[in-house]
């Protein structure tokens, strides 16, 4: 008997209908003798309202009571789908991911896992029940509600399938696989069969929203291959695995726009060692993501000291909290001045076949200014080449940059 850890998305549990559907595929994994963990998410659309709610009666409400809400989306689904696989004759349990074993650190909005212990869970598989788990939650050992952050519930799946050591993990979603890009951008977009932990950790954490960056990072340490297919459809999905040789052939895998991005300049900071630390140290404690960074040293004029400007780039929901953080460090002599600039998009290129290929930078650079589109900031890795444009221009891009890496289906 096979072990088989499934995960459904929000689309895919998005009404009773679905819902119903879901069961049925669940039913029938279960007639071909397979021990089955199901992980869901909130209904689509239900975490949205939840947020919306909790922003009209306040405009920046608690995060531990954030979570606490935001968790009984998951709840709602893990019941609902459990009592429709009891409708159909079968033995099926519903567990918060307090009672899966779920134990986080005490981050809300964004924790972390920190031990998974699925007791509880193995208990119910040995009793022959079908085990659904909410996704995107868990407690701390305090006892402390917690989310584990956006697309959590993959996370969820994955940290399960590794400690229960499961025969196959689904992700099951709205798409049915990886593409070279998003389809609704690029409608050349093809299907990727196989991809590797790397390169779908570059394009989850670069704007593809398929998966949660964390979780593959979570399957690469674990080693947990998982497929992403269709919850709608039959059809093979992409399978995430670690990297084989044939993957270095392909030297652009896939090409991603991450959207609501804003970037900030500080003007006029102080080039002498340690100010740098102490103004990426403070925004790491105020809990917010940076991303890009970028330095630009100008020569002193004489008898003055050197300067710089720093530019970075962060979640535009996320820019009160820098502004919080960096007025008083301005006012405290930190910069001269602060640039605010909203609307900006990162474009990424990734493959792990750019490690061995040399040009695709300049490529890539030729493709966006064909396309008249301006660069304003470049971050490259061994596999990654990432450049902050305008977002207006994002999808342009995208559609630029898939043509010249000719990764279309008719590429």
């Amino acid at each position: 008997m096979a072990l088989l850890v499934q995960k459904y998305g929000g689309t895919s549990v998005a009404n009773l209908e679905r819902i119903q559907k879901v069961a049925d595929r669940v039913a029938e994994s279960r007639s071909k003798g397979n021990r089955l963990v199901v992980v869901v998410s909130a209904m689509s659309g239900v975490t949205d309202g939840l947020l919306r709610m909790a922003r009209g009666l306040h405009a920046e409400p608690s995060e531990r009571e954030m979570d606490l809400l935001l968790a009984t989306g998951e709840q709602t689904t893990t019941a609902l789908l459990a009592i429709a696989l009891q409708g159909r004759g079968i033995a099926a349990v519903a567990l918060t991911g307090a009672q899966a074993g779920i134990v986080t650190d005490g981050t809300h909005t964004k924790a972390r896992i920190a031990n998974v212990t699925p007791a509880a869970v193995q208990a119910h598989l040995r009793a022959g029940q079908v085990v659904i788990v909410a996704g995107f939650q868990g407690q701390t050992m305090q006892g402390q509600i917690t989310t584990l952050g956006r697309g959590g519930s993959d996370l969820t799946a994955i940290a399960l399938a590794a400690v229960l050591k499961a025969d196959r993990c689904e992700i099951y979603t709205d798409v049915d696989g990886v593409y070279t890009a998003d389809p609704r951008t690029e409608p050349e977009a093809a299907k990727i069969g196989e991809i590797s932990y790397d390169e779908m950790l570059e394009l989850a954490s670069t704007g593809a929203k398929v998966m949660q960056a964390r979780s593959v990072e979570f399957a690469k340490k674990f080693g947990v291959v998982f497929e992403v297919r269709s919850s709608f459809n039959r059809a093979r999905g992409t399978l995430v695995k670690e990297e084989a040789k044939s993957m270095e052939r392909v030297v652009v895998r896939g090409v991603s726009l991450e959207k609501n991005q804003a970037k900030v300049t500080l003007v006029g900071v102080a080039d002498r060692p340690g100010v740098a630390a102490k103004l990426f140290s403070g925004i790491a404690k105020a809990g917010i993501n940076v991303d890009m960074i970028v330095q630009n040293i100008a020569l002193p004029a004489e008898g003055k000291k050197a300067q710089t400007d720093i530019t970075f780039t962060v979640p535009r929901d996320e820019l009160s909290k820098v502004r919080r953080y960096l007025e008083p460090f301005r006012r405290a002599g930190g910069a001269r001045g602060i640039l605010y600039k909203e609307g900006v998009a990162k474009l990424s290129v990734v493959g792990i076949g750019m490690r061995s290929h040399s040009g695709v930078a300049a490529q890539l650079f030729r493709a966006l200014a064909a396309a008249r589109v301006n660069i304003q900031m470049i971050s490259t890795s061994e596999i990654k080449i990432t450049v902050v444009v305008d977002e207006e221009a994002g999808p342009r891009a995208v559609r630029a940059a898939h043509r010249e890496f000719r990764l279309g289906r008719r590429g």
